[in-house]
């Protein structure tokens, strides 16, 4: 498990890097081995092998 899976949980909001292009999606569901996630667009959730979440932005709601 990548240190980034480590630290998502389920109703993260992140930014994720998917087939060279960034996108924002909402963390549905962790495990060791992927992550569940879902665009908010209307598109099907698709899912990321930990080791693809090499960059991601975890937004938290505090800056500014």
């Amino acid at each position: 498990m990548t240190a980034v899976a480590t630290r998502l949980m389920a109703g993260d909001v992140i930014e994720v890097q998917v087939e060279g292009e960034f996108a924002t999606a909402l963390v549905l569901l962790v495990s060791e081995d992927a992550v569940i996630l879902d665009a908010c667009d209307g598109s099907t959730p698709f899912v990321l092998r930990a080791d693809e979440l090499l960059d991601v932005r975890v937004f938290d709601g505090l800056a500014a």
